[in-house]
């Protein structure tokens, strides 16, 4: 991994990694020995996102939460912990009401033009949606192919095909080319 590079793991939670969840990705158990890998090569430069719901919702999320009750919990509930796979990942969380990640939390720890390796969970939400922003804000990003989960299979393959159209400032890549 390049020694600039700060990995991102974005929202390794239950909400979006249990089988039982209405959200559940059933790629998540193939993305965790990658998502370790590049944090091991990442060590201190590895940072956990975390998806809560907005306490104060208004406009489409407010919408948005209304037609996903369940999702709708304090922040420490239980369905917004970070799995057991993704604990000791990072010394540092950020927690944000939104999909994409991007933004003066994340800017702060990793500076506002960084090389960001996204991995995680899901694809066609989260991963995609923070890599569009942070790009569009000038941050070089790498998506790690292996080491993210998408909703479904061709949903994960669909988000990876939109990003695929924004080189040089998103590239894709696998874990073994970025830890290479």
């Amino acid at each position: 991994m390049h020694p600039d590079a700060w990995l991102v793991v974005i929202d390794p939670q239950r909400i979006f990694a249990s089988p039982d969840s209405a959200w559940g990705s059933p790629m998540f158990p193939d993305i965790v020995e990658p998502v370790r890998r590049l944090a091991s090569a990442a060590g201190q430069r590895t940072v956990v996102t975390r998806w809560v719901p907005d306490r104060d919702a208004h406009g489409s999320w407010r919408a948005y939460l209304d037609a996903w009750p369940f999702a709708d919990v304090p922040h420490d509930d239980p369905l917004l912990d970070l799995v057991p796979e993704a604990q000791g990942l990072a010394d540092t969380v950020v927690s944000l009401p939104t999909f994409g990640k991007w933004g003066p939390e994340l800017a702060a720890v990793t500076g506002p033009l960084p090389h960001l390796v996204l991995a995680g969970v899901s694809t066609d939400c989260c991963v995609v949606s923070t890599a569009l922003a942070a790009a569009d804000a000038g941050a070089t990003i790498t998506v790690v192919t292996d080491a993210c989960a998408g909703s479904t299979p061709e949903n994960h393959e669909a988000a990876m095909k939109v990003m695929s159209l924004y080189p040089p400032q998103i590239t894709l890549a696998t874990t073994e080319d970025v830890l290479r």
